[in-house]
């Protein structure tokens, strides 16, 4: 399993899902899905278009993913976390915004996650991390902010009524607050240096955030829980659930942590 093999998924994936946007969002749901919630059209083709990938590769593999749960292939093996359409609601709403995000995890933590890509089904644009090798926008390699200047933060918000007062202290820090709708896409745009820190107060399930961690981490980056806790032995799969920091530097991380600290 190289970062080639979920490059051509996501080369389908760009091709199947915009050729057939329209009709996907007009489209009757499925019902909710192995995470709780709804599985629209959309969610479901991206993810059998993944499984069906995945198939074609021979390997003994474990899906995890937000609508079918977990599911082996060959007996089950090495662990690969997917999030078919992050940012749903961005999609069905005509909104621009939303992804596919894929991580392998060879172990069952968040710290033994090997590959992370992430692409942005509009743009096209792919977001690559390996372990050890760095991170990489389209072939480029790319580093998160390197000052400590609060620039732009951005944010997701699953309640708003009770996730942004909780969040506004840190908010009011920056030039710029942005709410984009796809966490995998937040840490991708963070990972490149376009953000100074993304923050989700909500609980997030691992395949939710898995790929963009090691982005953000292999660009230079630092994620966390709110309260600064390390999520490297954070267990994957569909249980677990944890908010989440992540941050262009350690200067960053460290005033957010201050600011989060004093409001609670």
């Amino acid at each position: 399993m190289d970062i080639n093999t979920l490059r051509k998924i996501g080369d389908r994936l760009k091709k199947d899902i915009l050729s057939h946007l329209t009709e996907l969002r007009a489209s009757e749901s499925f019902g909710k899905g192995a995470s709780g919630d709804v599985t629209n059209a959309i969610d479901k083709r991206a993810e059998d278009i993944v499984l069906e990938e995945a198939e074609k590769l021979g390997e003994p593999l474990t899906i995890i993913s937000e609508e079918c749960g977990i599911r082996e292939i060959r007996g089950g093996g090495l662990k690969l976390l997917v999030d078919p359409i992050d940012g749903s609601r961005n999609a069905l709403s005509g909104v621009p915004l939303f992804s596919t995000s894929i991580a392998v995890v060879d172990g069952d933590t968040i710290g033994n996650t090997s590959l992370g890509y992430v692409v942005n089904l509009i743009s096209g644009d792919e977001f690559w991390a390996i372990k050890g090798q760095g991170s990489y926008l389209n072939n480029t390699a790319i580093k998160t902010q390197r000052d400590d200047i609060m620039k732009v933060i951005s944010y997701e918000a699953q309640t708003p009524k009770v996730d942004i007062p909780r969040i506004v202290p840190l908010l009011s820090l920056f030039r710029r607050a942005r709410c984009f709708g796809s966490t995998a896409l937040d840490m991708a745009f963070l990972s490149q240096g376009a953000i100074s820190i993304f923050i989700t107060p909500s609980l997030s399930r691992s395949f939710d955030f898995v790929a963009g961690y090691l982005l953000v981490k292999e660009a230079g980056g630092i994620v966390t829980d709110t309260d600064g806790n390390n999520i490297d032995t954070f267990e994957i799969g569909l249980k677990k659930l944890t908010p989440l920091l992540a941050s262009g530097n350690k200067h960053l991380h460290s005033k957010a942590l201050e600011v989060l600290k004093k409001s609670h």
